[in-house]
């Protein structure tokens, strides 16, 4: 699990792309630190399971569905990438409950600064509206944001300085493609009312 924190802004460094298939060598001396083989890094808020490390590099192999389904199959070498670690068992709860599993992906289509913030629009999939409230939470390239507003195939994000700086979010423009990954308790509440609908 994760919280939509981005611990780091890594780097793109080496790409094999297979037929069906892909692995990535990215660079991330923070999440890297005591990483092991088989730990879960969050790229750009997919979950992905280190391979191999070492030198503030780690790899990933990224199967067909995950490039079919998320930006990670438009990724080049050189490209910048938000990285975080799974959470410890310990560990402060900054973001809300973001699992890596992403849902959909959107398209920037508008970007409207402020003078230390700016307020980003984004397309919303048709089969993900429901699930994306005002001032509800949603994890866009894995950062978690608080929804601004919504609108049937549209919906708006503020992004704080911190978040300008420090993530891809900072850097991406119109036309740029971003990993959505809506609130998990929002699709739980909908499968438990579809259930108790059907018994009644």
């Amino acid at each position: 699990m994760f919280t939509g924190i981005v611990e780091e802004l890594g780097v793109v460094a080496g790409l094999e792309q297979g037929a069906e298939s892909a692995m990535l060598e990215l660079s991330g001396p923070l999440v890297t630190e005591g990483a092991q083989h088989g730990d879960s890094i969050a790229v750009n808020g997919v979950c992905l399971t280190v391979v191999r490390h070492g030198e503030g590099r780690f790899s990933v192999d990224v199967m067909a569905e995950t490039l079919d389904r998320t930006s990670l199959g438009a990724l080049k070498v050189g490209d910048r990438v938000n990285l975080e670690r799974a959470m410890r068992a310990d560990g402060r709860f900054g973001g809300h409950v973001v699992q890596g599993h992403v849902d959909g992906t959107a398209t920037i289509t508008a970007r409207t600064p402020g003078d230390r913030w700016e307020v980003v629009e984004m397309s919303l999939p048709a089969q993900l509206a429901r699930y994306v409230v005002e001032k509800g939470s949603i994890t866009v390239d894995g950062v978690s944001l608080t929804v601004a507003s919504v609108s049937d195939d549209r919906f708006t994000v503020s992004l704080i300085p911190t978040t300008l700086e420090l993530t891809t979010l900072g850097h991406k423009g119109v036309g740029d493609l971003v990993n959505l990954e809506v609130d998990v308790v929002a699709k739980y509440v909908e499968r438990l009312l579809e259930a108790r609908g059907g018994a009644s």
